[in-house]
């Protein structure tokens, strides 16, 4: 894991934001068949699993007479294995309008995600949660069941997707030098919410909150994001992060991150048979 990370400057955090993200997705080279190419220009994805988020470019560096050549040099990549692909800029993408030639290339743009950040020591801890809710970090593989439940069902993901979050945790193992800690929460023994941690970049990142859809909007997503926060304070890390979700957005400014950058995403989509 990174040094931990102590600048606050706005400039630094940005740059955490988006190389926590980074080095959340290479882990996907773990997964069979896939390959990542991290070069001075960008940073690259691809497996052979048949849904956008295990296909992703990152952190793009490319200069104006050579875009259009290097667009359709990578997308080949991923179009030779007929997956569809997210291509992410952000504030360290060149050049700053490189969306605008993605989309030149067929890509459409699927959204708008804040990068949000706090200070540790500055957590609204003081949040109305159930009293009911309990909060375990997964530890076995039968508790690493128990958090694909919400996570599948939270996210909407096929079944094919959650059996590769699940093989993949699983086959990272559970230990406290892994940069990787999953927490579940459970209402009266149920499975109900879910969340992830990863101490990456010297920040501390939180991924894939989710609460299943029937349980929420009484403090659970505020709960899971805590936790994990507040686990990391513990170890002496100082910033967390994360990228929102639309949904989350006003969660995480109760909990008092704070938007400090914008992630776009664009996608090429093609058509599947895998369900």
């Amino acid at each position: 894991m990174s040094e931990i990370y102590k600048d606050f400057s706005k400039s630094a955090l940005v740059a955490a934001i988006e190389a926590n993200q980074w080095e959340a997705v290479a882990y996907f080279c773990r997964l069979p068949q896939s390959e990542l190419h991290d070069n001075l220009d960008m940073m690259w994805l691809v497996t052979n699993i048949p849904h956008p988020i295990f296909h992703v470019v990152f952190r793009a560096q490319l200069t104006p007479g050579d875009i259009d050549a290097e667009i359709d040099k990578t997308l080949n990549y991923f179009k030779l294995r007929n997956v569809p692909m997210m291509w992410w800029t952000g504030p360290a993408t060149r050049p700053a309008d490189l969306g605008r030639h993605l989309e030149k290339h067929g890509l459409t743009k699927a959204g708008d995600f804040p990068g949000m950040a706090i200070d540790l020591r500055a957590l609204n801890e003081e949040l109305p949660i159930p009293s009911y809710l309990t909060i375990e970090r997964v530890g076995s593989i039968e508790t690493l069941k128990e958090w694909l439940h919400p996570f599948t069902v939270g996210f909407n993901f096929p079944g094919f997707v959650a059996n590769t979050f699940f093989n993949l945790y699983a086959g990272l193992g559970f230990g406290q030098h892994l940069p990787w800690r999953h927490y579940v929460g459970r209402l009266k023994g149920e499975p109900v919410a879910c969340s992830s941690l990863f101490l990456g970049a010297g920040v501390a990142g939180i991924h894939y909150v989710a609460t299943v859809p029937y349980e929420r909007g009484q403090g659970i997503g505020v709960a899971l994001t805590l936790e994990p926060l507040r686990e990391a304070r513990d170890m002496g890390y100082c910033i967390g992060i994360l990228r929102s979700s639309s949904m989350g957005y006003n969660l995480y400014r109760l909990i008092g991150f704070e938007e400090y950058c914008k992630l776009r995403c664009h996608l090429l989509a093609v058509e599947t048979n895998q369900g």
